[in-house]
């Protein structure tokens, strides 16, 4: 019998919200907002429509400048909207003004994430490390959560409890984050027993943007069922398979994806799933060279990896879903300038990204283009630290 399908959850819909500082350019502003609603859709939700302001700083107390939120208040009352989601963080104060204008649930990108990854957690050591993540942005917070106490009259008994109960919550927080981490430790601790068992087998970790295609190169270099999915952070575990190419035996780990203002709390408590990565003797940054802002996306991973890792390693630039590429060919008579998306692949290839990026390569996983070079690549780099790792088994090469 087939399995049947609970069609009765709605769909909540969402408005986003952004601010366009001096630094920024709209085109910018439109790629943060797409990747927020791409969030939005990865966490079950519909996003309806996007408000942004130009603004040299946000307001202190709404973020956003007051006739601004009134547009915003508006729309959510006539399209019954059910969230509102902005593209940076809110302190609590600018969270609970702006809730209170437009009478809806209101939540910042980091706590959109954290949503995310709570629903993407699916071992133990995911959800100890998302919980953790969790409470770490909660306790700050905690004292907008009794603004229902605001509402009582004065009087003999009912000027204590509210911060009592506050106060009693933040102890309850603090000794949840203390029990977390030490059952963390604990978990950190069987995972290096693990890896300390596997040998001196050469490592390689891919490492790159969320939704880049990682998860694919792993199955097809592994032959396993690694599970992939076009939405953000498919995956939150670490995942190691033994994987023989041409003769030689290695180990290749798919990390959990890196993000643009990935919150604070989250890289502290995902440090030790990227323990695969700061051992690894090669790592393959993928990226997607098919996104508009795949150039901004190779910045955020080497700056996460600089803060995690803090030492350069051997890289292999994979730039991935080449099938999806493509770009306007100006004729001759145009005389405009020309961009990045006038850039053929051929163009990309003698760009910045072949010669710095080097060794680098130009594949499609899913249409399995480019991917004999590709593993070629990866044994030439395995063979050499192999040679040193074990210099009396030339005969495998």
């Amino acid at each position: 019998m087939p399995e049947l399908i609970d069609t009765s959850i709605k769909q909540e819909k969402a408005v986003l919200v952004g601010i366009i500082s001096g630094r920024d350019d709209e085109t910018l502003i439109s790629e943060y907002l797409d990747e927020l609603a791409f969030l939005v859709d990865t966490a079950g939700g519909l996003c309806m429509k996007r408000f942004t302001q130009k603004l040299d700083k946000p307001e202190p107390s709404t973020y956003i400048g007051k006739g601004k939120l009134e547009e915003i208040r508006d729309y959510v009352s006539d399209n019954k909207i059910d969230l509102v989601v902005f593209d940076d963080d809110l302190s609590l104060s600018q969270l609970r003004n702006i809730e209170k204008s437009l009478k809806c649930r209101v939540i910042d990108r980091s706590n959109l994430i954290l949503d995310i990854f709570a629903l993407r957690a699916r071992t133990a050591h995911a959800r100890v490390q998302v919980e953790l993540a969790q409470y770490q942005y909660l306790l700050p917070r905690l004292a907008g959560m009794w603004t229902h106490l605001e509402r009582q009259k004065g009087g003999i008994g009912l000027k204590g409890p509210g911060e009592k109960e506050i106060e009693t919550d933040r102890r309850i927080v603090r000794d949840k984050i203390a029990l977390l981490k030490k059952k963390l430790s604990q978990i950190d601790k069987q995972k290096a027993t693990q890896r300390s068992n596997r040998g001196s087998l050469v490592r390689v970790a891919l490492v790159g943007y969320t939704n880049v295609g990682k998860s694919t190169i792993m199955n097809l270099l592994s032959k396993s069922d690694v599970f992939a999915e076009d939405k953000l952070f498919a995956t939150l575990d670490t995942t190691v398979r033994k994987v023989v190419v041409g003769n030689l035996p290695f180990l290749l780990s798919d990390t959990v994806g890196f993000i643009r203002k990935l919150p604070h709390h989250l890289i502290e408590s995902f440090k030790s799933t990227l323990d695969e990565v700061r051992e690894a003797d090669i790592l393959v940054h993928v990226a997607d060279i098919s996104h508009p802002g795949f150039e901004d996306q190779i910045k955020v991973v080497n700056q996460t990896l600089t803060e995690i890792i803090g030492e350069e390693k051997q890289t292999i630039m994979v730039f991935n879903k080449i099938d999806k590429y493509s770009f306007i060919k100006k004729d001759e008579d145009d005389l405009t300038p020309v961009d990045k998306s006038n850039y053929s692949l051929e163009d990309m290839k003698r760009t910045w990204m072949g010669r710095v990026n080097s060794p680098c390569i130009f594949i499609s996983a899913k249409k399995k283009e480019n991917i004999e070079s590709f593993r070629k690549m990866l044994y030439d780099k395995i063979v050499e630290i192999h040679k040193i790792r074990y210099p009396y088994d030339n005969f495998l090469y």
